[in-house]
């Protein structure tokens, strides 16, 4: 196994994803716009100036931004990982970013000899501190293979879905179904509040029958505390149904629910919500009905 790895991206996510790999003895290079944290160079990371030096440092490279352009920037931009690419290593993008565009950077990165996978995950904050986030992959069996016992360092469930782009196609499907959850268990908990009945009670008799979901406990919780500090921020999830509703009309199929999940962010994002933890959905459904949860029924 190689242990020599970097990592760039160092957000609510990466930071605490590429400190579960230093904690596992992993010799790590880092990367970050804003500038390593000293708890990470204290743990025992090297801190680089841009994706190009963490490349020269590095044999397998994880990244992990927000979205397309930002991929493309450190990967191909100046002073990319791209400059210093060289055959052997393997690029992991983790970031959840177009399918059709994780195809092109692969392709360029195969160009120079090295290998490449789609690696997004989901799992949140909470999952990325614990690591125990989900990890779904693209790419070649044998490069999977390679990086796989890193991956068991910040998940527990991770899989080879299929060949390139087929990782970010399952996140994408995931966060379809993280949506419409988010909004379905919104619409429930707005309507026992609007009846005069404890959201809290209902939320918690719910979690032990058929509508038990991790989202109906996490996220309903957040709904009934009021606590919209993100976790997954809401422009972020904006940028993964938008990707699903444009891979949807390249391919004919009709996504209705993920349109109205889309809207409802939308209208969130219109009220200064875009930095809201995206169970924060619920707060269009409480415009729509002028009442929040947890109100005193007028």
């Amino acid at each position: 196994m190689a242990t020599k790895a970097g990592f760039i991206g160092l957000g609510i996510m990466g930071n605490p994803m590429a400190a579960n790999l230093v904690k596992n003895g992993v010799e790590l290079a880092a990367f970050t716009r804003s500038g390593v944290s000293a708890e990470l160079t204290q743990a025992g990371a090297t801190a680089c100036d841009s994706p190009a030096d963490v490349a020269s440092k590095a044999d397998i490279i994880f990244v992990m931004v927000p979205d397309t352009p930002d991929v493309e920037r450190v990967l191909f931009g100046e002073n990319g990982v791209a400059q210093n690419l060289r055959a052997g290593q393997i690029v992991v993008d983790m970031s959840s970013i177009s399918p059709i565009a994780t195809r092109e950077f692969a392709a360029k990165v195969r160009e120079k000899g090295a290998d490449y996978l789609d690696a997004p995950v989901s799992g949140g904050e909470v999952g990325a501190k614990a690591a125990s986030l989900t990890i779904m992959v693209g790419g070649a069996q044998a490069t999977f293979d390679k990086v796989k016992p890193l991956f068991d360092m910040m998940g527990k469930n991770v899989s080879l879905i299929g060949e390139v782009g087929a990782g970010q196609v399952c996140k994408v499907a995931n966060q379809v179904i993280v949506a419409a959850t988010i909004e379905a268990v919104g619409e429930a908990l707005l309507l026992a509040s609007k009846a005069g009945v404890d959201a809290e009670k209902v939320r918690n008799a719910l979690m032990g029958g058929f509508a038990s979901s991790r989202i109906l406990e996490v996220h309903g919780e957040r709904m009934t505390k009021r606590t919209f500090n993100p976790g997954f921020r809401i422009e972020l999830h904006q940028k993964d149904l938008n990707l699903a509703l444009s891979t949807a009309q390249a391919l004919g199929v009709s996504l209705p629910a993920t349109s109205n999940c889309l809207q409802l962010f939308n209208a969130c994002a219109a009220h200064g919500g875009k930095a809201w933890d995206h169970s924060g959905m619920v707060r269009a459904l409480e415009f729509l009905a002028d009442h929040e949860i947890g109100q005193k029924t007028k």
